[in-house]
């Protein structure tokens, strides 16, 4: 019997919007959107070509441009013309600000003379927009300041209500190329989930992903939320779904806040690797990513210390902000012989191929990435037990997880695998089936489920 063909991806034009996206710049999420436009494209969205990624941030032209030389070179685009900017978009070749941006302005409209202004120019010089500067406030996109439109002779031709005046101008232009088409949005931010919220055009169905913790310290399912959290969940019951990238995170948001919304799961891609096991060494502790307070790698340390295991040592790849604090703890120690700082790498993989565990310590996880790419190299994970995704990818095998915050137990952990070879092996021979259920396969077959509802199901604005 021939096996049952992969469910297919509803006929339509598929739009992917990110506020930006930047080389080296927004971790796991740059990572992510990117595998999920790639995706769509491996899936055949626009023969191939994949979907339109469309970015707001107001960089230059040639920033933008390097940008996508650089994501190509990495083989992260699939069609790099396919990633377009709104400011890019918004020039007219001569002079002023592109038609229809033009068209979009309302004359009536007019700027309060007592907010500053960024005004932006064209390559020539030339004034396009002006944007109003909302300082130290994070709700900046809400604003309902005015954004000045320039006519090509540098002149202020009219305004737009707020940056929701703007970017829905934008999508209004782009989706007007699409003729009747029905039109499938992937919405990767959270500020611009609220500002497009509202687009009832009945062409569009709106599908929002979620990348980050929801919830702000202790990150207990009941924890507090900043504000921006708090508006987003008032309107996502207006989304045609959201996706969440862990079961964890989706069931402690629908026992919280109800299922008014379509709250679903799709596990963020992960493609497979070649491991390579020749590159293994024993006694090799490892801990990858960023060097941030909420890593809490200084318990990582201690707990290495702790378990004592003669002949072993402790590599931390990665760089940021604790990096000074780290090393003055490693003196203070007096464990520089056993662990090192080892900087940034090109090549993870080699990293995670050459160790013989990873640990982390983290307090608060969004996707666990890091985690179901050490599996795939066979390298077993000891963590704390924290939200989100942790437990739903060790909870199947590959690793072990210890009470959040118990430095004792963590190294209790440590030295438990590490002493005990034939358990350790089992773990590793394990852990690429573990991580299997990350696979773009799975992923793609869920993604592909959602939209297929969405787009069979009246639009929910």
């Amino acid at each position: 019997m021939l096996p049952d063909a992969a469910p297919a991806l509803p006929d339509a034009e598929y739009l992917v919007l990110s506020s930006r996206l930047i080389p080296g710049l927004d971790g796991g999420y740059t990572i992510a959107t990117l595998a999920r436009a790639r995706q769509l494209a491996g899936a055949g969205v626009a023969e191939g070509a994949g979907p339109q990624l469309l970015t707001f941030d107001p960089g230059t032209a040639a920033d933008h441009a390097a940008h996508r030389r650089t994501f190509a070179e990495q083989g992260a685009l699939t069609v790099p013309s396919r990633m377009r900017n709104l400011f890019d978009e918004a020039v007219a070749s001569d002079g002023g600000a592109a038609g229809w941006l033009r068209a979009a302005a309302d004359a009536a409209v007019t700027a309060d003379p007592d907010v500053e202004y960024r005004v932006l120019t064209d390559a020539d010089g030339r004034p396009f927009a002006a944007l109003p500067v909302i300082p130290g406030n994070p709700d900046w996109h809400l604003t309902a300041e005015p954004v000045l439109v320039y006519d090509g002779a540098g002149e202020v031709a009219g305004a737009l209500h707020g940056f929701r005046g703007l970017y829905r101008a934008w999508l209004d232009h782009v989706a007007a190329a699409f003729g009747d088409r029905r039109i499938v949005v992937i919405c990767e931010s959270r500020q611009l989930g609220e500002l497009i919220a509202d687009w009832s055009d009945p062409r569009v169905r709106i599908v929002h992903t979620i990348h980050t913790m929801h919830v702000e310290e202790p990150y207990t399912p009941d924890a507090s939320m900043n504000t921006l959290w708090t508006r987003w969940f008032r309107l996502a019951d207006r989304f045609d779904a959201v996706i969440w990238p862990t079961a964890t995170q989706r069931d402690d948001v629908v026992a919280r806040f109800g299922d008014a919304a379509s709250h679903v799961v799709v596990p963020n891609p992960i493609a497979p690797v070649e491991a390579r096991d020749d590159l293994r060494e024993d006694g090799l502790v490892i801990m990858l990513g960023r060097l941030a307070p909420g890593k809490r790698v200084d318990h990582a340390i201690r707990a290495f210390l702790a378990a004592d295991v003669p002949g072993t040592r402790m590599e931390i790849w990665g760089g940021g902000p604790e990096q000074g604090r780290l090393q003055a703890l490693i003196e203070e120690l007096a464990a520089g012989d056993r662990v090192v700082l080892a900087g940034y790498t090109q090549t993870p993989g080699t990293v995670l191929d050459r160790a013989s565990l990873l640990v982390t310590s983290t307090a608060f996880e969004g996707q666990p990435l890091g985690v179901v790419e050490s599996l795939l190299h066979g390298t077993p994970v000891v963590s704390y037990d924290v939200r989100y995704g942790i437990r739903d990818v060790l909870g199947a095998g590959g690793g072990v997880l210890v009470p959040d915050g118990d430095i004792e137990a963590l190294g209790d952990a440590i030295r438990s695998l590490l002493t005990d070879p034939d358990r350790l092996a089992a773990l590793s021979a394990e852990a690429p089936t573990v991580a299997a259920a990350w696979s773009p396969e799975r992923s793609l077959d869920a993604l592909t489920a959602v939209i297929q509802a969405a787009v069979a199901a009246p639009p929910r604005r």
